[in-house]
């Protein structure tokens, strides 16, 4: 533990990240990578939260799209995040780490209800916390659930997993010109208008004050070194 910069951490995934080279639904190589990463850090002493999106399999936003109201999909983008938050704890406890999965909606044969001092116990006694169904409301991402249950839970930090190096000032994977960010605020998120959270989310963390990191997941050992306090992806904090 001495050695961890960060002792008590939410990383939030996206649904995306979880399908890999394919179009849609799970990889089960890249789940069997997120889970090694999680242990890697488990074992190092950290305790761990984490929020995963669902937009693998259903993403509310695009609901209206296809003729559903907002709130339908939103409410079954919910049970998306639900089935990658089963499949992340199958996976990661097929690696002999102990986790727990709460959802915002009560479905009690699935997960525990979210009880705020109860997940806290529970990462107190070294599990995995995975928080599903969002913040169990419509009109709020997974960004804002990630953002609200680290306000929550105390976490020292928000960690984000993505496929680049950090915050740009363009797309990255679409400008090879685009200039990395090592630090920025979240003022200034909100002011160049960067695509890194939504506005609730950022808005939320820049009122608790809470730093969040942006890095690449798809990076063997790079989520271990983020919790060290290395020099990996870009800093976000006022």
């Amino acid at each position: 533990m001495s050695k961890l910069k960060y002792k008590r951490i939410l990383l939030k995934l996206s649904g995306e990240s979880l399908m890999g080279n394919k179009g849609f639904g799970i990889d089960p190589q890249v789940l069997d990578f997120f889970s090694d990463e999680i242990k890697q850090v488990h074992e190092a002493g950290a305790e761990i939260g984490i929020v995963i999106g669902g937009g693998n399999i259903f993403r509310g936003l695009n609901a209206t799209d296809q003729g559903i109201e907002r709130v339908t999909g939103d409410l079954m983008g919910m049970l998306a995040t639900m089935i990658n938050s089963l499949a992340l704890q199958n996976a990661i406890e097929k690696k002999g780490v102990f986790s727990r999965l709460m959802s915002a909606i009560q479905m009690e044969e699935i997960a525990e209800p979210f009880i705020r001092r109860r997940a806290i116990r529970h990462l107190e006694k070294g599990r995995v916390v995975i928080f599903g169904a969002g913040t169990g409301h419509p009109y709020f991402s997974t960004d804002t659930a990630a953002s609200l249950r680290a306000v929550e839970i105390n976490a020292d930090v928000i960690i984000k997993g993505t496929r680049v190096d950090g915050i740009f000032d363009a797309d990255p994977e679409k400008n090879p010109n685009a200039t990395k960010f090592q630090n920025i605020s979240y003022y200034d998120i909100l002011q160049k208008n960067l695509r890194v959270m939504d506005l609730t989310a950022v808005s939320l963390c820049q009122e608790n004050s809470l730093p969040m990191i942006v890095f690449n997941m798809d990076i063997p050992g790079n989520l271990l070194a983020v919790v060290k306090g290395e020099n990996i992806g870009t800093v976000v904090k006022d």
